[in-house]
């Protein structure tokens, strides 16, 4: 899923660049979402500390409160992979943003062909994504695409005949059966019982006894099969 996260103190630029978004997404046919603020608030702050996959930051450099190129700084400071792109009405605020030591992927100016340079730099974001090691694959008309190292643990639900793929922020319920999905994973991932495939990267701990397994972020499963010991060993 991509996540769009835009801030800007002026509600009409906000519903533009929103619209431009939806409309750009429409073509694109992807899993999205958009988080929209008026200033760089706690709310906003919330978003940027929490795991979230594909984030695209569209920010506005002068709210009330913040400038657009501190908090830029402090999203390079947690976050390396996500992208960044400046769209302001300040041209002149241009070399302020180049000077800075953060990575961003453009800056834009809400008076000069906004909507074109927009979808250029959404063109781009969507490549710089690729790089990462991800499944993609297409259920019920939506295209979803999850980095690898975001999933904890893949099981079958028998009750809805779908698999569930369990990750940091979400759990995707998807017309796949196990086998198609084991396909599409690489090394890192282990099968633990004959419904339960686990990403062994995201694995701190193992207790024999009890038959529990700890995630990375304090997650606990239990779908451990004895003829698999071995391979959680």
């Amino acid at each position: 899923m991509l996540n769009f996260i835009i801030c800007d103190d002026i509600k009409k630029d906000r519903e533009t660049i929103e619209n431009i978004v939806s409309k750009y997404m429409m073509k694109n046919k992807l899993e999205y979402k958009t988080h929209i603020f008026k200033d760089y608030d706690d709310n906003f702050l919330e978003i940027v500390n929490k795991k979230m996959p594909f984030k695209i930051y569209i920010l506005d450099i002068e709210t009330p409160t913040r400038s657009g190129i501190d908090i830029a700084r402090i999203i390079r400071h947690k976050d390396v992979d996500s992208v960044l792109i400046f769209l302001t009405g300040h041209e002149e605020l241009g070399g302020v943003v180049m000077k800075n030591d953060f990575i961003f992927l453009s800056f834009i100016n809400k008076f000069d062909n906004c909507e074109q340079r927009l979808n250029k730099a959404l063109d781009k974001s969507l490549k710089m994504f690729k790089v990462r090691k991800t499944i993609r694959f297409k259920d019920n008309g939506i295209m979803y695409s999850i980095p690898l190292d975001d999933i904890l643990y893949i099981t079958r639900d028998s009750i809805d005949r779908k698999c569930v793929i369990i990750t940091d922020y979400n759990e995707f319920k998807v017309g796949k059966n196990l086998n198609q999905i084991e396909e599409m994973l690489n090394d890192n991932f282990i099968k633990t019982h004959r419904a339960c495939i686990m990403n062994k990267k995201r694995i701190t701990s193992f207790n024999k006894s009890k038959r529990i397994v700890t995630f990375d972020n304090g997650m606990k499963s239990d779908l451990i099969s004895t003829r698999f010991d071995k391979e959680l060993i």
